[in-house]
């Protein structure tokens, strides 16, 4: 059985307000070899995209993001949520509402590590209404870059994500497409790809 979803299942929590908390494997405590199955799977399928960074935000997406990224032998950089005295104002910046810590954040990426020749895959623990996909990719595109595409962990498939993604023109790889979360029970909208290797 495909390891993500067993995971999901096994592990994962169904919260009110169709919150999945899925902290014993992938933002919290981090499931390592899962991490390594799903980095090879999105390097899989961005492979003939000539990807020269992944992004993402900090942190949940910072382990999946690794290890696509050392499958893609590419850097990854990762968006601040909060800038750090080290950071010059030669940033990159975007807004971006959290619905699960109920806050904005402006998020930023130094200049140094994006430019207009970059083709970047951006990856994300979740994907629920679109608000961190589209700020990270309104980042890539103030640097002139290309996004090749967006690499999501787990799709909350009854949020409207996916289609604000697509609207836009971006393509949309989910390894884990949710349909329903409710009565505690999680429900799959599709069979997954990622298999244990």
């Amino acid at each position: 059985m495909d390891p993500l979803k067993t995971a999901i299942l096994e592990k994962g929590a169904v919260l009110s307000g169709g919150v999945l908390k899925v902290d014993h494997f992938l933002n919290h405590q981090i499931d390592t070899d899962l991490m390594i199955h799903i980095g090879k799977e999105f390097a899989a399928r961005y492979k003939e995209c000539n990807i020269t960074r992944v992004i993402t935000i900090e942190s949940s997406g910072i382990a999946p993001s690794l290890m696509a990224a050392n499958e893609l032998d590419v850097p990854l950089v990762f968006a601040r949520k909060k800038k750090s005295l080290t950071m010059t104002n030669d940033v990159y910046t975007s807004s971006v509402y959290s619905f699960t810590k109920q806050e904005t954040n402006t998020i930023t990426i130094s200049k140094s590590f994006l430019n207009a020749e970059d083709h970047v895959l951006i990856i994300d623990d979740f994907l629920a209404n679109g608000k961190a996909a589209l700020g990270l990719a309104h980042i890539v595109e103030q640097a002139g870059a290309k996004v090749a595409g967006f690499g999501i962990v787990i799709e909350k498939s009854f949020q409207e994500g996916r289609a604000k993604l697509e609207e836009a023109g971006y393509r949309v790889e989910s390894l884990a497409r949710i349909q329903s979360l409710q009565h505690e029970k999680v429900t799959f909208l599709e069979e997954t790809v990622l298999q244990n290797s």
